[in-house]
């Protein structure tokens, strides 16, 4: 039975040439394009859950109520881990985790005569208890017991000591705000999985950080690093939650905090918060993708039913003889299906090898790591796609071609039923519905990426490049300043403690006091120590007031604030207000313009600079329009002058701003690849309806060419059908592709509008695209000789 099938399937296939290979090639794009989602969708759910104990790992987040909005922050009080696991009977184990890279600050780690930049941690030391980062050497236990330990990667103890067995007990230098420190290595760990959120190469302890490097992290009034719990078995997480709202008012008096823990493993795809409720996150991407997959199998798939029944008169006498010969319907409806599934996996194969070529770019686009590993997963998945796709389209061309009678069959002649041709130019309204929403979502992604882009921020951010101090170039600051002032090509060089661009980077409430202020009310603040310089370094400019100078005198007993920041503190007169500031009197000195830290998702946040050399630890250097490649090497030549074991990491202010988009540029060069995909495809359902309409109607493009129609006539009376259908279809998806779209749009807090004109280019866009597709059919019809079309009459 089965060989019999395929070898009618066969046949067909070798009578049938040019629609199989239209066909082929629909199928196999549509399911190369579908398994790549499919390999980026299963690792997007696939981060974070590698962990052993991540059905009871939870973070620690706190609320914060501001004018009404409540804001959710993922840095918490230094203590806190170890007293809930001490108070909470529910919590096995905790684990504090203070990530500098965060802030903009890097480590640099040293062996010998080698330096580099590292991904670093400092950590409690259950890290490795509570976390499934695997060690090589060492017990989870005791790596992180000593203030001084330190434990790496593989890749690091094989590049410097040559084996994991060697490093053990080995001295590592590193430095951190400029200060050298000496940590012993206690443990190696493997190469950390690059299905995890935190990437590291480096862990050291939290006792080093909190007694040598960040001496405030031991305070109740101070946030920065992340609590994580491991639960014991059976906690009620909403029980929980309750429990622990107001855990921090039994170590602070005046706590405006309130307490809650997310799954760690959900952070990833449900790490956005809108007025304290989850609002999403990445798994709205993985939801898009999901049905971007979906809906090129299934216009795939529609395009085979269109050329399928397209193609049935020049089958029509083949199904009246086996119905004559006694073949039922189901055995037809078998042989078609049997047709389809052959040639999706035909279409499989060659995908399979699509795929193969297509990963290394998809890679390069995503900033994935996936591969085609033939794994029985994958294969069955891939198998169950294409079974799937093959049943589904054919079914359609299954139902129609055996419904037909015999005699109408054998005569060679059409049923011309309504419903038949109604639901042919359905999937062709459908495939085009989705053309234009893509349309329309990649010129609404593209503007809103170059309205990022573009749009002022308040500061100067090009030809600005920064670096991290440390070292001696740490210690003799000043004196590097202004050397590297006379660097000819450099404009200006300040001083800030870290980096401006952050998501997150903010200390409360509790280190700010002014006239007036409503202590139920909680204000996060932005906290930067700046030098004299700063300001002009970055071309902030000035609202009112005077900023940091050598003229001043006592720069130390001033503030600037940002308008923001005078705003919410309910400042109508900033300039000369007294406040208390981490416990010292301070007068607020001037107020500069609003500038943005964070990308346009956020808005501007309130921000206090403050005067304190000490804890300069990045430079920030601008420099002559065409003058960037001189300056930079004397840059890296001073510094080497300065820190010979020290290797200078510099960056371009510019490009860090733009990297804060990374995501919203892959979207869109994926939503190009897939809306120029979708119209392939789409072109190639509607070229099959059109051959179908030229070959039902050719008796009548015959006798009108008798009459004396024209070309171009008979083209225009082919193609008006099929531009009403497009016309249809634009009416049906604009209001849909602009609530998409709009919805999108919601998450930034500085956004485009959606201009009509986007709408008619698209529009636009989709006619052109349907008129050449449907004209190439009708001028071939239109050139028929009549003679040959009314030969049977």
């Amino acid at each position: 039975m089965l060989k019999h099938m395929l070898t009618i399937a066969f046949r067909s296939v070798r009578k049938h040439r040019s629609s199989f290979v239209i066909n082929l090639v629909g199928l196999s794009t549509g399911l190369a394009f579908a398994f790549l989602l499919y390999l980026w969708i299963q690792d997007e759910r696939a981060v974070d859950k590698f962990h052993v104990n991540d059905e009871r790992l939870y973070q620690v987040l706190q609320k914060s109520t501001e004018n009404s909005q409540i804001r959710i922050l993922e840095n918490t009080q230094g203590p806190l881990s170890e007293a809930m696991e001490k108070d909470l009977p529910e919590v096995e184990k905790s684990v504090t985790v203070m990530n500098l890279e965060r802030e903009g600050m890097d480590i640099t780690m040293k062996s010998g005569e080698e330096s580099f930049k590292s991904a670093c941690l400092f950590s409690s030391r259950t890290f490795f208890e509570v976390f499934t980062f695997p060690l090589i050497q060492g017990e989870s236990a005791a790596v992180l017991k000593e203030k001084n330990s330190v434990v790496i990667s593989e890749d690091m103890a094989l590049k410097l000591f040559g084996t994991t067995e060697a490093a053990l007990g080995k001295p590592i230098e590193w430095s951190a705000f400029g200060v050298d420190h000496l940590s012993a290595v206690t443990g190696v760990f493997k190469n950390v999985d690059p299905r995890s959120t935190l990437q590291f190469d480096v862990v050291l302890t939290k006792q080093k950080l909190i007694e040598d490097v960040w001496t405030n992290g031991a305070s109740w009034n101070n946030t920065g690093p992340q609590t994580y719990l491991l639960l014991t078995e059976g906690v009620d997480v909403t029980a929980f939650n309750k429990k622990i709202e107001r855990y921090i008012d039994r170590y602070q008096n005046g706590n405006i905090f309130s307490l809650f823990i997310r799954k760690y493993s959900d952070a990833y795809l449900y790490g956005n918060y809108e007025d304290g409720e989850q609002a999403g996150g990445r798994i709205t991407y993985v939801r898009l993708f999901s049905a971007i997959a979906f809906l090129l199998l299934l216009i795939a798939s529609i395009n085979f039913m269109n050329l399928s029944t397209a193609k049935v008169a020049g089958r029509m006498k083949e199904i009246g003889i086996k119905k004559l010969l006694g073949s039922g319907r189901r055995s037809l409806i078998y042989q078609f299906l049997g047709e389809s599934i052959l040639v999706t996996f035909v279409a499989a194969v060659i995908a399979l090898v699509l795929v193969s070529v297509l990963i290394p770019q998809f890679n390069f686009i995503t900033g994935k790591q996936l591969a085609l590993q033939y794994a029985p997963s994958q294969l069955f998945a891939f198998f169950s796609l294409t079974l799937i796709t093959g049943i589904l389209a054919g079914s359609y061309p299954a139902l129609y071609l055996s419904g037909f009678k015999p005699l109408v069959t054998l005569k060679g002649k059409l049923e011309g039923k309504i419903g038949q041709f109604l639901v042919r130019k359905g999937f062709v309204i459908f495939q085009f519905v989705v053309s234009f929403v893509l349309i329309v979502s990649v010129l609404i992604v593209y503007q809103q990426i170059e309205f990022a882009r573009n749009k002022p921020v308040g500061y100067e951010k090009e030809h600005v490049v920064y670096f991290n101090l440390e070292g001696r170039a740490f210690e003799h600051k000043k004196t590097l300043f202004e050397e590297i002032k006379k660097v000819p090509g450099v404009i200006q060089a300040g001083g800030i403690s870290q980096t401006l661009i952050t998501e997150d980077g903010g200390s409360s409430t509790y280190g700010l006091e002014w006239p007036g202020k409503d202590a139920s009310r909680n204000i996060d603040f932005m906290v930067r120590s700046v030098d004299e310089n700063l300001i002009s370094t970055l071309g902030i400019r000035l609202d009112e007031g005077k900023t940091f100078s050598t003229d001043l005198g006592d720069n130390a007993s001033y503030l600037l604030l940002n308008e923001t920041a005078a705003a919410v503190m309910g400042l109508t007169d900033p300039v000369g207000t007294k406040v208390t500031f981490w416990g010292e009197e301070k007068t607020v000195l001037g107020v500069v313009k609003d500038f943005h830290t964070a990308s346009i998702h956020q808005p501007i946040a309130p921000l206090v600079f403050y005067y304190n050399p000490e804890q300069i630890g990045m430079a920030m250097v601008r420099i002559r329009e065409g003058s960037a490649h001189d300056v930079i090497a004397e840059l890296h030549r001073l510094y080497s002058t300065w820190n010979s074991g020290y290797t200078l990491d510099l960056k371009f202010l510019e490009e860090s701003f733009r990297a804060q988009y990374v995501a919203e540029e892959q979207t869109l060069v994926l939503a190009k690849y897939f809306a120029l995909l979708t119209i392939l495809i789409s072109c190639l359902g509607l070229f099959g309806l059109a051959a179908f309409d030229t070959e039902r109607r050719t008796k009548e493009i015959g006798i009108r060419k008798v009459l004396g129609a024209s070309v171009a006539g008979i083209v225009r009376l082919l193609s008006k059908d099929f531009v009403k259908l497009v016309l249809i279809a634009i009416v049906i998806a604009s209001p849909l592709a602009w609530w998409i779209m709009n919805d999108w749009l919601r998450g930034f807090a500085y956004r485009i509008d959606i201009q009509w004109w986007i709408f008619a280019m698209a529009g636009l866009v989709a006619v052109v695209i349907a008129v050449l597709t449907v004209s190439s059919q009708a001028v071939k019809a239109a050139l028929t000789n009549p003679v040959d079309s009314l030969r049977d009459e």
